[in-house]
């Protein structure tokens, strides 16, 4: 090695006036450890002189610092998408928790007394409002509001449930684990395709501590089938004097059908029929942030609060703001589709969706490039996250195809396209399917940003 390509000094280095910059803005710290990253690139002849080292070292601080979550653009054509966070929050939810981030708030404190407080009290008022329930707490998602319910009311007992209804959804959560872990014993009863009332009433002992009936959200039984509803497990319930507990999962506080939506249980409804808890998700079709919410009578209420697994799953004071923002908005039926962000996607009319992509159209070719054609057509989206998974929704997509006669080099075209929408500033999701690429637009209601990256970058 020359002397021309041989390293400067790390102190010599980070006198120079670029890093005296860099360290001015970011600290010693962080420039040193990216200068001795970059100094091997030197070593290794990328790297000859002074511009590109600090050139360098500023973009491994820039990748450093760079948040790794990050927001993205949902053009997957499921609404609630897991993966990509579930539910937009509204504006009053954004605002409320960024009240409360800043500093102190009330969180455990009642300030009509000057006592302490109980952080469900934010929320309890509204979620018995809307679903009639006589109490609520609430958890940090529905895995845990199910776990939580088990333990506290029925630990070292026996929970009889139907085998058509031991669910397994996203990540693995499988019901028979959940109760194993919460302490209780899984009763199965029926077959997989029928469960018949003799079948509940003939396995409830002197050991049994409860009814569990879980809302099979992410599939569906067709066929020869026999299962019981809420009323008719309340009845038996009530006979053997034991408590029903419906785990909703999605749950929803309004009739989805008067929107034009698939049906779904109403919690309310399904608390009117004699069901003692029930437990539903908050990012869901709620339309707020990650919970789970549980609400019921009274006195399961007070024992599911006071165990003492539930410090260990209760929500932080952002969520709470957020979740009580959010149903502050159910109070006003009249404007709550276009308040709620999830309720306002999942009502789009296919002609304004197929408007949105017809508009985004000029732009996306020019993006592509010519080694793809670029259209307009019709697909179906998705609610997504296990709500009503028969069910879709018409939609419009932005259609690419690669004009390859080669089926590999059309397939792996469309690959590294999908993976150039991912690398944008703003990163673009969709999905692949008939040997194209679609940009579901559903959830695009504003086109401009995106419309401005694709010409940004063509």
């Amino acid at each position: 090695m020359n002397m021309q390509q041989r390293p400067p000094a790390v102190d010599k280095a980070l006198a120079w006036p670029g890093m005296q910059t860099l360290i001015a803005s970011h600290g010693r710290a962080l420039v040193l450890d990216s200068l001795r990253a970059a100094l091997e690139l030197w070593r290794s002849g990328e790297i000859s002189d002074q511009p590109t080292l600090v050139a360098t070292v500023q973009q491994r601080i820039e990748r450093t610092l760079a948040p790794s979550m990050r927001p993205v653009l949902n053009l997957t054509g499921t609404v609630l998408h897991t993966n990509l966070g579930r539910a937009p929050l509204p504006p009053e939810a954004l605002a409320a928790m960024t009240a409360v981030a800043a500093g102190a708030s009330n969180l455990e404190y009642d300030l009509a007394s000057g006592q302490r407080g109980d952080r469900d009290a934010h929320v309890e008022d509204w979620i018995c409002r809307l679903t009639g329930a006589e109490a609520a707490t609430v958890v940090n998602n529905n895995a845990a509001a199910v776990l939580l319910v088990l333990n506290a009311l029925a630990s070292r007992r026996e929970v009889v449930v139907s085998r058509g209804e031991l669910i397994e959804i996203g990540g693995s959560f499988r019901l028979p684990d959940i109760m194993a872990r919460a302490g209780c014993k899984l009763r199965e009863v029926g077959t997989t395709n029928r469960t018949h009332a003799r079948d509940y009433a003939e396995a409830v002992t002197a050991r049994t501590a409860l009814l569990l009936k879980a809302h099979t959200s992410n599939y569906q039984v067709q066929g020869f089938t026999t299962s019981l509803d809420e009323a008719q497990l309340a009845g038996i319930a009530r006979a053997q004097g034991v408590p029903l507990v419906v785990d909703l999962g999605s749950g929803s506080l309004i009739d989805m059908q008067a929107l034009g939506l698939p049906a779904e249980p109403v919690v309310g409804r399904i608390l009117a029929q004699g069901v003692d808890v029930v437990t539903f998700s908050g990012d869901k079709l709620l339309g707020g942030p990650q919970a789970g919410i549980i609400a019921g009578r009274a006195e399961l209420i007070s024992k599911i609060r006071n165990s003492p697994l539930k410090r260990a799953l209760r929500c932080d004071k952002l969520t709470l703001a957020a979740l009580e923002a959010v149903l502050r908005l159910y109070a006003d039926p009249d404007t709550l589709v276009q308040r709620v962000p999830t309720l306002r996607l999942l009502t789009r009319e296919p002609a304004a969706i197929r408007q949105t992509a017809e508009a985004l159209l000029p732009s996306l070719r020019g993006w592509a490039g010519a080694g793809f054609e670029a259209d307009v057509c019709d697909v179906y989206s998705q609610i997504g996250s296990g709500s009503l998974p028969l069910e879709t929704l018409p939609s419009a997509a932005l259609r690419l195809s690669s004009i390859s006669s080669n089926k590999r080099t059309r397939s792996r075209e469309l690959r590294e396209l999908a993976e150039r929408l991912r690398q944008l500033p703003t990163p673009v999701i969709g999905r692949i399917a008939d040997d194209s690429l679609l940009l579901d637009c559903r959830c695009v209601e504003d086109p401009e940003p995106l419309r401005q990256q694709w010409e940004a970058g063509a």
